[in-house]
């Protein structure tokens, strides 16, 4: 049973309730893998599968218009998880499911996608809605890449591997903007694969002091370190040749929001020893 938890409620009332719709959603199905008094499930699982077409349908041009309307710099980026959402919803509605071991298959790769979705999506990326300061206010400072005084969580180790993020992030900022050939561009691919080393020290170092302090969010902070070192894991290199300043300056620009706003509405949370 999926429960929609504190952790997932964002605040906006209209979004939030849409989110409890995709629990029950995910709920039916799971009702239905455990049913064992019928072998036939072809109309059950044709009928959620429309149900979880026309959720995305409407829950994500809603979501998108109110990020659209704050000015939410995830905005991008959120789109392209939608479509990708979509597109696997669809791809289900084509496949074969006459058998019923087929029928089983299906229902059970339905339902591992929408839990990893359920954790990292509306907890990790649907978080960050309305909580990041729109892309002016911090992307047009001098240098937003700059460590400053209100970023400090009053954990010195913590607070020293944060500034280190951002300087790392800083030297590809600068890599990029400097770049006049592809061997520079090559250059803040690297940066970046050192950047995603780092984060993955970073935040081992993190929940092991969670851990140690027995810190009743680690579970919270544990997902969305996950989510985004998925996301920095899959940094699509083809985009990187096509169009690299471009590219890589969204992908940069994602980067600082990110920590800006785990920094500023997660990790400013952890209580000191």
């Amino acid at each position: 049973m999926f429960q929609f938890t504190e952790d997932c409620v964002l605040g906006v009332p209209e979004i939030d309730e849409e989110h409890r719709h995709l629990f029950d959603l995910m709920n039916e199905g799971m009702d239905l893998a455990r049913n064992q008094y019928s072998d036939d499930h072809y109309e059950a699982i044709k009928n959620l599968l429309e149900e979880l077409n026309n959720y995305a349908e409407m829950h994500f041009t809603r979501e998108e218009k109110y990020m659209q309307e704050i000015r939410d710099p995830e905005l991008i980026l959120q789109r392209n998880q939608h479509i990708l959402f979509r597109e696997k919803i669809r791809e289900w509605s084509f496949v074969d499911i006459d058998d019923f071991e087929q029928q089983h298959e299906v229902l059970g790769e339905i339902m591992q996608y929408l839990a990893r979705w359920l954790y990292h999506h509306i907890i990790s990326s649907d978080a960050m809605i309305g909580k990041l300061p729109p892309l002016e206010e911090w992307m047009l400072k001098e240098n937003p890449c700059e460590f400053s005084d209100e970023y400090r969580t009053g954990i010195q180790f913590i607070d020293e591997e944060h500034e280190e993020l951002f300087r790392i992030t800083d030297r590809a900022n600068r890599c990029m903007r400097e770049a006049e050939d592809i061997s520079a561009y090559d250059d803040t691919v690297a940066i970046l694969t050192e950047l995603k080393d780092y984060t993955k020290r970073h935040f081992t170092d993190e929940e092991m002091y969670m851990e140690r302090i027995h810190y009743e969010g680690l579970p919270a902070q544990q997902r969305a370190h996950e989510s985004f070192i998925d996301r920095i894991s899959n940094i699509d290199l083809d985009k990187v040749d096509g169009d690299p300043k471009d590219y890589l300056q969204s992908l940069i620009e994602f980067l600082l929001g990110w920590l800006i706003n785990h920094i500023m509405y997660t990790d400013q949370k952890i209580p000191k020893e």
